[in-house]
């Protein structure tokens, strides 16, 4: 085999085993992890209520006001956070932007010294950043990735944070409801089915972790479990002390 082939070679194997995880998550990581708060504290509530030997009408009713109140707490908390930080990095963005133009000389010599501290050569980091900063928004981004370490044109939406957050949270709240809806009238029903969609949740998860899909599941199941547990001996205590 001759060395331009051995080196093909060696540079597939590297483009084939040098993948890595998305580690900000996408949109998996948040869209499990609120569906996982929903279960949980849904789960939560339904159980603290039933440990106090209420009817099942109440039980129902609770979990449905949960999953409402929840979702709807959900979707405005972070529509209001997203939105906050999107006018924050707005308003960084419209500085960084009267900067470029009032004094181009200077940020194109900032950017230099920039890459000059991460080992560039003086010359050429001065060239670099010469060309980088011929294109107004080309010099914007750069900037504002190299000082603010954002992307101007990634920013987050403020209603996409808001929906995806409502969905979520209600698909992981209706899990503990539905053997009731659908017509059970006991409590184990609902924690099973709530128990066995923790431990999926926390598999799923395991896709953006480093661990493995069992161990992720078995966490998440006795958190929740554990939660359930608690919230359940509360109710029949509260239920004892008033009664």
């Amino acid at each position: 085999m001759s060395i331009i082939d051995t080196e093909a070679t060696l540079h597939e194997a590297h483009r084939d085993n040098h993948t890595h995880r998305d580690v900000n998550g996408g949109w998996l990581r948040p869209a499990v992890f609120g569906a996982m708060d929903g279960l949980v504290s849904n789960l939560a509530l339904m159980t603290g209520v039933a440990g106090g030997a209420v009817s099942h009408q109440t039980i129902v009713i609770t979990g449905l006001a949960g999953l409402a109140a929840g979702a709807f707490s959900m979707a405005a908390g972070e529509y209001t956070s997203v939105a906050s930080q999107r006018e924050l990095v707005e308003a960084e963005l419209d500085i960084e932007r009267r900067e470029l133009r009032k004094h181009p000389a200077d940020e194109e010599r900032e950017l230099a010294e920039l890459y000059m501290s991460r080992g560039v050569e003086p010359g050429l980091a001065r060239e670099v950043a010469r060309q980088l900063s011929r294109d107004p928004e080309q010099a914007l981004e750069i900037h504002a990735r190299e000082e603010l370490g954002i992307d101007p044109t990634d920013l987050p939406s403020p209603l996409v944070a808001a929906v995806s957050s409502f969905a979520s949270f209600a698909l992981g709240a209706l899990l503990p409801l539905l053997p009731y809806l659908l017509g059970a009238r006991a409590l184990w029903p609902a924690v099973l089915l709530a128990l066995v969609g923790l431990f999926g949740c926390g598999a799923v998860v395991a896709k953006v972790t480093a661990r493995s899909w069992w161990f992720s599941g078995v966490r998440q199941l006795a958190l929740g479990g554990a939660a359930a547990a608690l919230t359940f001996g509360l109710g029949h205590l509260f239920d004892t002390a008033i009664g």
